[in-house]
């Protein structure tokens, strides 16, 4: 079980966009998961990946109007669930279609799609933007007998909620081992193990895939990881099949668009939220 490091950082007064830049940089050094409140953001690294002259570093170095103050609190891992349950993880409702929420709660809404997470420190439980805007997008699409390739699954949510709205099946990737765990318990949670395979590894691992195409590809990691492996998305993806890309920042639209067009990928919009953007391509 993994042991994570929380840190708080609290800024006055608040700067949202400030805090996403935050959240960035903090992206950049190893940490996870961020989880904005009213004082500013809580940040989730693994025990061993903390460096606390890293994150000086980060927090000293970037302009901000206002300096971030800020503490650690080492998490043991059987205690993950507790601390998220208490603070963090909440039912949340997604285009009206769908609820998320994790087995420990009792109080959520009914809805056409009803989705268990137990997110165990892994990425990915709807309530960040980059995830609610695929969802989103997703749930407005005709899935049926679609298959996926989700690339950085995290907790499986993407793929788990596909084949909910119709995909025939999934294939999840994630490189994390406790992220990998995660998604197997997750699918299993939802029954849709039949319908979803999770593999461990990055982008080399779809080598292994050189006869399947796939419909839709899915990437909610990041701005280096996607420009480092878009060609290997590209080349997984049916001719007119659709990308749906998130994990960036609207300003950094048009290098993922770039990206895009070097790989016989034709740009079809962008859709934003809170300054996180996703970006769709379909393949020519």
């Amino acid at each position: 079980m993994n042991d994570y490091i929380q840190v708080d950082f609290q800024q006055q007064p608040l700067n949202e966009i400030e805090l996403d830049i935050l959240d960035a940089l903090l992206c950049d050094i190893g940490f996870e998961s961020f989880v904005q409140n009213d004082k500013g953001v809580s940040a989730f690294i693994k025990h061993e990946h903390y460096n606390s002259e890293k994150i000086s570093e980060v927090v000293d170095s970037y302009p901000f109007t206002c300096k971030f103050d800020w503490k650690s609190n080492f998490i043991e891992g059987k205690d993950w669930n507790e601390q998220w349950e208490k603070n963090f993880f909440k039912p949340m409702v997604i285009a009206n279609k769908c609820v998320i929420h994790s087995s420990f709660h009792t109080d959520y809404p009914k809805m056409q799609y009803d989705v268990v997470i137990d997110p165990k420190m892994a990425f990915g439980t709807g309530h960040h933007s980059t995830t609610n805007l695929i969802v989103t997008e997703l749930l407005s699409m005709n899935l049926d007998n679609q298959k996926i390739l989700d690339m950085g699954t995290g907790t499986g949510i993407l793929s788990i909620i596909s084949v909910m709205h119709g995909a025939a099946n999934a294939v999840g990737v994630e490189i994390d081992e406790a992220a990998f765990l995660n998604a197997l318990e997750n699918i299993e949670l939802n029954d849709v193990k039949k319908h979803i395979t999770i593999i461990r590894g990055d982008a080399s691992c779809l080598d292994n895939y050189e006869d399947c195409e796939f419909d839709i590809v899915l990437a909610n990691i990041n701005k280096n990881v996607i420009l480092s492996d878009i060609n290997h998305y590209a080349r997984m993806l049916k001719k007119d099949g659709i990308m749906l890309l998130s994990g960036f920042y609207i300003e950094e639209v048009s290098m993922i668009k770039q990206a895009g067009i070097a790989n016989s990928l034709e740009y079809l919009f962008v859709k934003e939220d809170n300054k996180w953007a996703m970006v769709c391509l379909k393949k020519n």
